[in-house]
């Protein structure tokens, strides 16, 4: 059976890396290396070189191929190339459209700069397994591609890091509670924040891989890239939208790898019947509690200010719920999952 044009982004050629530095070797380890699935060795051969000199190739390989492009181009192409050769390994459904993407990326390159676009991958890939840590936001700083007219600058992970730690407590009664904790984020950038939260989980002695599902939505298709191209390498389940968080149009979705193997469509389907059987048993209203007059006269709580209601943040909370709900919907009709 003949490879589809982006299953080759997997396999560089072996002769490339020896040209370049060590650190380019470590590539061969083959696709998707990730903490998930390569387990503590890859994390052991990662680290003997370190993110340091990982970032540093592919900052060398990324000018390479922008001695004929724009380099924000070269870097936007590599990590949709990256998400759209992972995406093409696990979502069939939308396979044929991406693999038409793909082919048009490639086409504008010459045969040397499309071979460098896998070593790339697998720089990252083994960079990622050095540690959680957000390393296209940070490369994509180090690169000077911030846009002001945009806003797009990466809070740095350390932040991000600091604020998972601080935010999510104790993980562990919820997951005993629930099996997986769910976690949304309308503006997810290079999904930082979410890798900081599978980092917190971990720290809890919880598996990221299993016990959190995350949905991430961005406007800028470069950051949902980026977004699903780090989920997918660190073995995050979960499903990145292209689209608007405020005006709730949505331009494509993404899942991840671990979203797919891990029957997140069904968990997600029985987690939400659940719901809808907890909210239908309680949805009877409560007897009327009398309170004689004179009571509700001197009761202090009378004057006091009513909560502050978020509409906004409810709003988009529930936007992302029905969105998600929506597409493992759409996901489990086309593959006749519940048929």
């Amino acid at each position: 059976m003949t490879a589809s044009p982006s299953s080759r982004f997997f396999n560089p050629r072996k002769t490339e890396p020896t040209k370049r530095s060590p650190a380019a070797a470590l590539t061969a380890a083959g696709p998707l290396t990730t903490r998930a699935q390569g387990g503590n060795a890859n994390m052991a051969k990662a680290n003997l070189i370190g993110p340091g000199a990982h970032k540093k190739e592919l900052t060398s390989l990324l000018r390479d191929n922008a001695r004929r492009h724009r380099l924000s181009t070269v870097f936007s192409d590599f990590v949709e190339l990256g998400a759209l050769a992972v995406s093409n390994k696990v979502d069939k459904l939308q396979y044929d459209k991406r693999e038409a993407r793909y082919l048009e990326i490639v086409g504008r390159y010459e045969r040397e700069e499309v071979e460098r676009f896998p070593i790339m991958f697998g720089l990252l890939a083994d960079w990622l397994a050095c540690g959680f840590s957000d390393c296209l936001g940070d490369l994509f700083m180090s690169l000077e591609l911030g846009d002001n007219f945009k806003g797009q600058f990466f809070t740095p992970y350390s932040v991000s890091s600091l604020m998972a730690a601080l935010t999510i407590g104790d993980a562990t009664s919820e997951v005993e509670r629930k099996g997986f904790i769910t976690f949304n984020e309308p503006a997810c950038g290079s999904a930082g924040m979410l890798i900081a939260c599978a980092e917190a989980l971990t720290a809890q002695q919880l598996d990221h891989t299993r016990h959190m599902h995350a949905i991430a939505i961005d406007i800028d298709a470069t950051a949902v890239h980026m977004a699903y191209l780090q989920l997918s390498l660190l073995g995050v389940p979960a499903i990145v939208i292209h689209g608007n968080a405020l005006t709730l149009k949505e331009y494509g979705h993404w899942v991840t790898p671990m979203h797919v193997l891990g029957g997140w469509d069904c968990r997600l389907r029985r987690a939400e019947a659940l719901r809808q059987a907890v909210e239908l048993l309680s949805a009877a209203e409560p007897a009327p509690v009398h309170i004689e007059p004179e009571l509700a006269a001197t009761d202090p709580s009378a004057d006091e200010e009513p909560e502050p209601h978020h509409a906004g943040a409810s709003a988009t909370a529930d936007a992302m719920a029905n969105a998600t709900r929506e597409i493992v919907a759409q996901r489990a009709e086309q593959l006749g999952l519940f048929s």
